[in-house]
Parts: structure tokens; sequence; C-alpha cells
């Protein structure tokens, strides 16, 4: 079956989400990965999924697998430390690669770029106090220009911290693992403020009912910002409960990142982001809501539930 959709970071965190909500909905979708055997115990086998083998920066390779898609979903996202440059390459060469059929890149946005800006809606202006948002500003910048050169579209949908199956990342992974484990589940900086996050499958339902919308302009950006959870304390003491696990929560400090950063480049990295952890930074999806009125999301319990049963499959099966 053909495919009009190239995914790229189809193994991550939102690109996992996304390729499964396609697949549910029988869309036809390509994956170029890294791991084939990664992606293959991730997805199970459908005529509507295509695994590519290979790396995103082989341009040739790249070029080869988009020339005939319409839309190039772009969730690729290296470890902190090798995001220069390897950010900005791929950024690039995605543009590259979108360009030959004049795709929609579909990129995920995040709050970086407006450093501590409370409430950030779709016109903010851009204030980032970090090195990494100054870099996501830059990225938008190269996709924005590429999209109004008329290389191609860009719908970029900007998402807060987000949590799901899949979302291995240093500051998820140990909450459900630990929480299955009955240990202290362990959170950054606070616990006692609105903290905005961002279920992975609501994310990916939200993309791609944007991405069958028709497009405006040649660059759009929408934020969604999924749930404004009241205390952080609150949210996880729910999922120890789930669990069975013991409501004990383990907040690490700045100083332990200082520390750690002496000896670690991604603890080090960490470290600069600590202050979206310090205080409350809201994305206003006011637009998207509006836009969307029948969305509903998956209630926290039903997200809670799906979160740690598939934590629990993925530990059994490593």
């Amino acid at each position: 079956m053909k495919s009009a959709m190239l995914i790229l970071g189809g193994t991550g965190s939102i690109g996992y989400a996304f390729t499964e909500n396609l697949l549910q909905k029988n869309i036809p979708v390509t994956l170029l990965v890294r791991d084939l055997s990664k992606a293959q115990k991730l997805f199970p086998a459908s005529p509507y999924l295509e695994l590519v083998e290979g790396d995103v920066l082989d341009i040739p390779l790249l070029k080869q697998l988009a020339k005939d898609k319409k839309y190039i979903f772009h969730g690729v996202n290296y470890p902190y430390p090798l995001w220069f440059p390897q950010m900005e390459n791929v950024t690039n060469a995605i543009i590259e690669a979108a360009s030959l059929n004049h795709a929609t890149i579909i990129f995920t946005g995040n709050v970086y770029n407006y450093g501590k800006t409370p409430l950030i809606t779709e016109t903010s202006p851009e204030a980032p106090c970090t090195r990494k948002g100054m870099l996501r500003s830059t990225l938008e910048q190269h996709l924005r220009a590429a999209a109004n050169a008329g290389k191609c579209t860009v719908l970029n949908v900007r998402l807060p911290d987000f949590w799901g199956p899949n979302v291995l990342n240093k500051g998820v992974e140990p909450i459900f693992t630990n929480a299955l484990q009955k240990k202290a589940l362990p959170y950054l900086m606070r616990t006692d403020i609105p903290h905005q996050m961002v279920y992975t499958r609501d994310a990916a339902e939200v993309i791609a009912r944007l991405m069958l919308l028709p497009q405006q302009t040649p660059y759009t950006c929408f934020n969604y910002g999924g749930q404004i959870h009241p205390t952080i304390q609150g949210l996880l003491h729910q999922i120890a409960r789930t669990a069975n696990a013991p409501a004990k929560v383990t907040v690490l400090p700045a100083w332990l990142f200082t520390i750690l950063g002496l000896f670690n480049k991604e603890m080090k990295e960490v470290k600069e982001m600590l202050y979206l952890f310090e205080q409350t930074i809201l994305l206003d999806d006011t637009k998207v809501r509006q836009l969307l009125p029948d969305f509903t999301e998956t209630p926290l319990q039903q997200a809670i539930e799906e979160t740690l049963a598939w934590f629990q499959r993925y530990h059994t099966n490593h």
C-alpha cells in the first residue's frame, strides 16, 4: 500500500505515538529507523507500515524516501550532548528532502524558545534563556524561511513536557519504572506548583487532526498544552496509587545536577533546563481547542493505566 507519509524519529516518544495513531486509522506510513529490530518490537506487523533501516543523515536515502511523500514528520531528537550540530544538520536535511515534492513538514516545537515567559501564545515573542532554547529558535527560523521561500509547508505543533508509552527520557521513565517496583517516584526541583504536561497519545491525535485540515498559510503554528496539573505531587501520588506503590516522592535538587554534571555530559545539559521545573510555564492552546471542538483528552486515570501497562510489558521484554 502506497504511503504518502514519511516518519522520522518514529521510535521516539511523540513519533511512536503518532505512528501508532496513524496505523490505527489505517493510514499507510513509511518509517526510516536506525534500529530495525527495535522498531519491529515497538510496532506489530501491519500492511500499512513500511520499515526502512538507515540514518536520517544519509541524504541520498532520505531523498529517495521523501521524493513522493506528501508529509514528512520530523520527530528526530538526539541526546542533549549531540544537539550541536546534529539538530540543525538534520533539520536542514529534512527541508532539502521535503523540497523535492513540496511536502508538508510536521514539526513538534517545544517551550525552550520562550525562556521564562509564563504564558505562551502562538504570537508570543521568543525569549530563549539557554543555548538549547536559542537552537530551537534557529531550527524554527530555518523551517519558516523554507516555507516562506516556497520549498515546503510547515505545521509546527508546540508541546510542553510529555509522558506516556515509550517515553524513555530520564525525567519520565524512572517515574513509571519506580512505581512498578514500589519505590519512591523521582521528580526535579519542585512538586508543589502547577505544571503542564501532555499525554503523548493525545498529542498524536491533535497532530493527526491538524495535519488533515487544509493548511491556510505556508507556515502554521499551534500550541497544544494537554493538562495542567495543580501540583505534580498530586499526579505522582495518583500514579503510585494506580501501581499500588507507596505515595513517596524524591525531589532532586539543583545542586545534585551540578555535581552529576561534573561527570556526565547529559546531566550538565539538563542543569541548564532546570528553570522549567522551578516555575510554572504554560502554553495557551485556546486556538487549537476552538479549531477541534470535538477533541477529547484521554481521562487521566486511563492514561496512567495505559502507560504503566506499557512499561510493564517493556521491562518484561527487555
